[in-house]
């Protein structure tokens, strides 16, 4: 599918590379109509973003969107639900983001020793004033590296440190699925399935349809065609919304799936995202 619409993006308010502004401008740049930041777990970077589309006066459809990071328990299978048309004001999710906030704070703290046990003298205020919120990532971990003389890039702390497996890797907290979807709906927005390409026990996918999933990220770098052709069938056959994206982090992160704009979807696909919007407003 043409990609007209990146609903899957990644900043520096969670663990991307690029801020906000830049992500919008290089948007602009490449010629797509609309985009959507899904940071990991945060809101904080919407009101930023919408201010200053509006006052640059930029001509570029931004989605409010979000992605949470979960896992259900009886499976330890990892689960991402994106949520877009999010009301990012709602104080209930705020307050549940901020619980999740707070042990992210403490998971970049552990990695952060586990570096100085590994003869890497780094600085935990050193890392948080590189993230520039209480929302401290891995890419942040890395640039201190970096800045520190420790590595030459991003890439290669990611690489030699802290991607998963690596030593001073450490396990994200995470909350199950159902509570996620039920969050984003609350706020007024819509549960999408993340990559269901990426998820290990495939099974999960028909019980979290069951659960309120309202649709599928069927366009996505890493899916096979056959893949794509099979998520696509299964969307149109639970009447699901179908949505794309890119999963761009921004240059030097290893977290980037390919480039901003390779995946996503259509115009014509957006409408019907719209529409369902709009019915539940």
């Amino acid at each position: 599918m043409h990609c007209e619409y990146d609903l899957h993006v990644h900043s520096t308010f969670s663990d991307g590379t690029l801020s906000p502004q830049s992500l919008i401008k290089k948007a602009i740049a490449q010629g797509l109509v609309g985009i959507s930041i899904t940071d990991h777990d945060t809101l904080d970077g919407v009101e930023e973003t919408i201010t200053y589309i509006k006052f640059a006066a930029l001509k570029i459809d931004y989605v409010p969107g979000i992605e949470l990071n979960t896992e259900p328990e009886e499976e330890g299978n990892e689960v991402h639900i994106l949520g877009y048309y999010i009301g990012y004001n709602h104080p209930g999710f705020r307050d549940r983001l901020h619980e999740i906030r707070t042990q992210r704070r403490n998971r970049a703290l552990q990695m952060v020793e586990k570096l100085n046990d590994l003869g890497c003298r780094l600085s935990f205020e050193k890392v948080a004033s590189l993230a520039g919120s209480d929302l401290i990532g891995r890419p942040h971990i890395a640039m201190a590296m970096v800045e520190a003389g420790y590595a030459e890039n991003i890439r290669q702390v990611f690489e030699q440190y802290i991607d998963y497996g690596r030593p001073a890797y450490v396990k994200r907290y995470k909350f199950p699925p159902r509570e996620a979807i039920e969050l984003i709906k609350s706020s007024g927005g819509i549960a999408v399935l993340a990559h269901p390409g990426l998820i290990k026990n495939q099974a999960l996918i028909g019980r979290l349809i069951k659960t309120g999933i309202e649709g599928l990220e069927v366009y996505y770098p890493r899916h096979s065609k056959q893949q794509t052709a099979d998520y696509l069938k299964l969307a149109r056959e639970k009447k699901l919304l179908v949505t794309g994206g890119s999963d761009y982090h921004g240059p030097g992160s290893s977290e980037s799936r390919d480039q901003l704009g390779v995946s996503g979807i259509d115009r014509e696909t957006m409408v019907s995202l719209k529409a369902y919007k709009n019915k539940l407003t």
